[in-house]
């Protein structure tokens, strides 16, 4: 609310008091916006009238007995939802009034698009020059493929992780969940806020913030970049097993998986004796990761027939006695009815207006002073847009002149907004 971004009260989160103007849609953008929502800012979301963000189309499932797209509903929270269009002058107006006044512009659409709106950053730098606008793309906004079009299991393929994920001698695998949009979603929400803390600590200026899905997996690519610049020659797929520590790896048990990380050679002595092994420990070519790592192809057999001959339940109890880091593998069930989980937080229910007990994952950012919270469920499509609008000085004579172009829907097409 513009009043509350005047006064914040802290009562929100370390960013109560800080409006966002979303024009992102799927996945980068949301969760970017989903993120400094937790923290307290007020995410104005912006989105098509009649189709809405991409995502709510993305169905099945949907949410229980609603026909909301789970999809859409993972992040969006703590936004509230415009339908605007901005292929209207009037919609671009009001796109740039908003502005005016908001703290963080998040947009992901196609390079350039913003520009033959007018809405690009050298344009609305000139009104609003404390604005901090974030663009997120898949290539970025300068390189010869600028212009080509992204998909997370496409910049995972060309930014390195698909080389690096699967079975030895397999074909490359996608990871299961859409990280190319999600690192680059966390380094866009880490610019934003580092770039609040430049302009708070300097006159007032904001500036452009440029974040693309391959460059976040380029620099997610790590020490497997660096053990390729170090060695020359590139890394492969290994299933879970890591190229510089033995063993870190799932094994195999009588009647499921464990995973083992012995990231020191104390872990590896308490491993052996865990397991009833204690000579592997005391020959020479084991007893250092070097040497373990040297003699891989040794070692892993006798400890792949180890864990064939334990259950998961005895091979956790025995390594977790010996405090071996270790731990089966949990499917979604298992990871939202962990004690653990559950006792952090991570977990959290929202109500909805046609969902009972939409449950969604907590945010990972605990704060001693101003912590994080779910406030807002994930908003209806153009929820909020009278609402808001009227916050933002649009009189009911000016809400009619947006009907009757086109730039918002009428509110016999969205009853739920109230307008």
């Amino acid at each position: 609310m513009v009043g509350e971004a005047k006064h914040p009260s802290g009562e929100t989160g370390p960013l109560d008091g800080i409006t966002v103007l979303d024009l992102s849609r799927v996945l980068v953008g949301p969760f970017c916006t989903m993120q400094l929502g937790d923290l307290g800012a007020n995410v104005i979301k912006i989105e098509r009238p009649g189709v809405g963000d991409t995502t709510r189309q993305w169905k099945p499932p949907t949410y229980g007995d609603s026909d909301e797209s789970a999809y859409y509903l993972s992040v969006n929270r703590n936004k509230q939802s415009i339908a605007l269009d901005l292929s209207t002058e009037a919609g671009r107006e009001i796109v740039t009034r908003i502005a005016a006044e908001a703290d963080v512009l998040v947009e992901n659409f196609r390079v350039g698009r913003m520009a033959e709106w007018g809405l690009d950053y050298a344009t609305l730098h000139e009104e609003c020059p404390h604005l901090i606008y974030c663009a997120i793309s898949g290539f970025g906004e300068w390189g010869p493929d600028r212009d080509e079009p992204a998909y997370d299991i496409t910049m995972q393929a060309r930014g390195g992780l698909m080389s690096i994920t699967g079975i030895e001698d397999g074909p490359p695998v996608r990871v299961g969940v859409a990280l190319a949009d999600i690192g680059a979603g966390m380094y866009a929400t880490q610019a934003i806020l580092a770039a609040l803390f430049a302009r708070e600590r300097g006159n007032g200026v904001g500036q452009k913030i440029d974040v693309s899905l391959l460059d976040g997996q380029a620099a997610w690519m790590s020490y497997q970049a660096v053990n390729y610049f170090a060695t020359g020659t590139p890394p492969g797929r290994m299933g879970s097993k890591h190229p510089n520590i033995v063993p870190y790896r799932a094994f195999e048990t009588a009647d499921g998986y464990v995973v083992v990380a012995c990231t020191t050679d104390s872990f590896w002595e308490r491993l052996c004796n865990a397991i009833d092994r204690p000579h592997l420990f005391a020959q020479d070519r084991f007893a250092s990761n070097a040497g373990r790592v040297a003699n891989r192809g040794e070692l892993e057999p006798m400890l792949e027939e180890t864990f064939r001959s334990l259950s998961t339940a005895d091979a956790i109890d025995r390594l977790s006695s010996h405090d071996v880091p270790v731990s089966e593998v949990k499917d979604m069930r298992g990871v939202f009815e962990d004690p653990q989980i559950l006792a952090r937080g991570m977990r959290q229910s929202i109500d909805h207006p046609t969902i009972d007990d939409l449950d969604v994952p907590g945010s990972p950012m605990h704060f001693s002073r101003t912590p994080t919270t779910v406030r807002r469920h994930p908003p209806r499509l153009g929820e909020h847009t009278t609402e808001v609008l009227e916050e933002y000085g649009v009189s009911k004579r000016e809400l009619q002149r947006l009907r009757s172009v086109g730039a918002i829907p009428s509110a016999r097409e969205y009853p739920s907004e109230g307008g």
